[in-house]
């Protein structure tokens, strides 16, 4: 390879060395590639790169490739000819990113909501962004759904810059989204049924019967099968937000966005919606970002956790990592409770 340029731009020439000398420690080195569409004829150059940045050999190391290229993801003959080109003493790990956000700033009059904010998103998990009241979460969920548009930075749905992306493209992006709102967001002169459908009407072309076929669906899925004729006004808090999830997945969306799904209900009936989410996450092989700030959600389902503190990401991990952390802001909000700090005593 000539030159000391890496196949991918400069900028991620210096993210990926980084990434990989931030694991230097642990026992098994992870190598970070941004797979670009014409992997196969750049793979050799990307290991000859590696090799030279880290300056070690690649016996017991593992490539993990992390791509917006679905194809490579879902393509079984690619994948094997990827394994082909690595030598025998290296493992692929494939993990494709879904959505991923760059240097995300967003101020009003003034004040920073949000701070050079990044994550990457994959399908079939569940993250989650936790913080306290007015550090950023909800700002950063409308920065990624599109109400609010960031100062600076990127929202990258599978390799699609969102923001600066033509009107056709946006829409294309938006129709791959389901949002659960905090109150559920029901139409009152509506049934449950309607409610649900209402997306299908909106935006499809699809005959009543294959609406009403649809709508019924996602309501079985939820547990709500016989629900379909009743008013909001007549089922209970938990059942709203099972509606709520049901109308989030009657587009069959890759992408669900739940803001505070767990508020108002009691402790059981957040586990039960908690679950729920997971279950059609995986089902599904959705990604799907979950605002919260309950921590019986971040134990049960925060596959990938995302902590922010007036408005910077100062913490990530998951929920087996959550609880060893040595960042004081992070355990003042985890353990903000008596109980909970006593249960953290030895």
């Amino acid at each position: 390879m000539k030159g000391k340029m890496c196949p991918v731009n400069q900028r991620h020439c210096v993210e990926q060395k980084e990434f990989f000398h931030s694991r230097e420690k642990s026992d098994v080195r992870f190598v970070c590639i941004n797979v670009l569409n014409d992997f196969r004829k750049k793979f050799r150059l990307w290991l000859h790169w590696l090799f030279k940045i880290t300056k070690k050999p690649f016996n017991r190391q593992k490539i993990l490739l992390l791509t917006t290229n679905t194809s490579l993801y879902q393509n079984k003959r690619l994948i094997k000819k990827c394994v082909w080109l690595l030598p025998n003493e290296l493992s692929l790990l494939i993990l494709t990113i879904m959505i991923e956000i760059k240097n995300i700033h967003k101020s009003f009059d003034g004040r920073v909501i949000l701070a050079g904010i990044n994550g990457q998103f994959t399908p079939g998990s569940t993250s989650l962004i936790i913080g306290g009241s007015g550090t950023g979460k909800s700002v950063l969920l409308k920065c990624m759904i599109g109400i609010v548009k960031p100062e600076e930075g990127q929202v990258l749905y599978n390799g699609r810059d969102f923001h600066h992306a033509s009107d056709e493209v946006r829409k294309e992006i938006r129709r791959e989204m389901g949002v659960l709102f905090q109150g559920g967001a029901l139409f009152d002169s509506k049934t449950v049924l309607q409610n649900v459908r209402f997306p299908l009407d909106m935006l499809t072309d699809m005959s009543e019967k294959e609406k009403i076929e649809r709508a019924e669906f996602c309501l079985q899925r939820v547990g709500l099968e016989n629900a379909g004729k009743r008013m909001p006004s007549e089922i209970s808090g938990g059942m709203k937000k099972r509606v709520g999830i049901a109308r989030a997945i009657v587009m069959n969306p890759k992408y669900l966005f739940c803001d505070e799904p767990n508020s108002g209900l009691d402790p059981l009936t957040s586990v039960k919606i908690d679950d729920l989410i997971k279950e059609i996450t995986e089902e599904f092989n959705i990604t799907t970002v979950v605002i919260t700030h309950d921590m019986s959600s971040v134990m049960g389902i925060g596959e990938s956790i995302m902590f922010l503190y007036k408005g910077y990401k100062l913490w990530e991990g998951n929920k087996h990592s959550i609880l060893h952390s040595d960042v004081a802001e992070l355990n003042e909000f985890l353990f903000s409770s008596k109980l909970l700090q006593d249960l953290r005593k030895p």
